[in-house]
């Protein structure tokens, strides 16, 4: 049988979490994931406009070329993510957004 983590063992993250919040109050708010399995991880993802990912990315000092490029859901959604050191936890951030059907984008004139 394990033992169980105590809340404070979480204390690294909420404590980069604490000052996202008094630092970055003014930025859009995250889904904001902890675990009990990566006990110094804190996780901000936002959804569906990566415009407030970048102003997270911008607002951290994070550089555009740190962060990785994906899909997922059969190419549907486009997926931003990038992992720093921020006040002792291991940040990860992580942007997700629809790709535009190319069908209805609009072409440029």
């Amino acid at each position: 049988m394990s033992k169980s983590l105590p809340l404070d063992g979480l204390v690294v993250s909420l404590r980069a979490l604490r000052l996202l919040a008094t630092d970055f109050g003014h930025l859009p708010a995250p889904a904001v994931h902890l675990s009990n399995i990566f006990p110094n991880r804190l996780e901000l993802s936002l959804h569906d406009d990566l415009a407030e990912f970048e102003a997270w990315r911008d607002a951290l000092g994070i550089a555009p070329d740190a962060v990785k490029h994906s899909t997922q859901s059969s190419g549907r959604t486009r997926v931003l993510r990038v992992s720093v050191e921020y006040a002792g936890a291991e940040l990860e951030l992580v942007g997700f957004a629809p790709v535009p059907d190319p069908a209805t984008a609009e072409v440029p004139v």
